[in-house]
């Protein structure tokens, strides 16, 4: 699938919500020194086919990603190879503090098993009413398609829209006249 047909795959009002992401507070847990999270997240970095975000010590990785204003998220896009790309993904919408000792106690906001067609970029759709004011999203890949050690995401893109929200530190009080 190219990138035009996958493009036109995300609902025509939706966004990639990457300027959106806190940057600062994003975390990734397990992945390898020399294959961080921002090579699969950034802007340049995850059109890259070279480069990975790569689990370290087993195929698990665990991503928190904070939003700089609430989301709704509509589709995500989570692109691998066949063999070592991610299977099992689950999504917490407003899950914060995650670990691996505690990502079981929560059930998912939702879950996706990836298709071959997702790992060359068709998008997953998310349960809308599940991921309607979000602030936050932590993204659980459980296990790759193979069951190797070692889990390799090319790329991963958020796509839907902000939510309208007035800011309430803008709004100046009017004085009686």
């Amino acid at each position: 699938m190219s990138a035009a047909e996958s493009a036109t795959a995300i609902h025509r009002n939706q966004v990639d919500l990457l300027d959106f992401i806190d940057w600062s507070g994003v975390e990734c847990l397990n992945q390898s020194s020399s294959h961080p999270l921002p090579n699969a997240l950034k802007q340049g970095y995850r059109e890259d086919e070279g480069l990975n975000l790569e689990s370290d010590a087993d195929e698990q990785l665990l991503i928190y990603i904070p939003f700089t204003q609430v989301i709704k998220l509509h589709s995500i896009v989570v692109m691998g190879s066949e063999e070592d790309g991610p299977k099992t993904v689950k999504l917490f919408a407003n899950r914060e503090h995650m670990g691996f000792s505690n990502v079981s106690d929560f059930p998912p906001s939702d879950t996706a098993v990836l298709s071959q067609d997702n790992l060359k970029g068709k998008p997953v759709v998310v349960k809308y009413v599940k991921f309607q004011n979000v602030r936050s999203l932590t993204i659980f890949i459980e296990d790759n398609q193979s069951g190797s050690e070692i889990t390799k995401v090319q790329k991963i893109a958020l796509y839907g829209s902000t939510v309208e929200t007035t800011d309430m530190k803008g709004l100046k009080k009017i004085e009686d006249h």
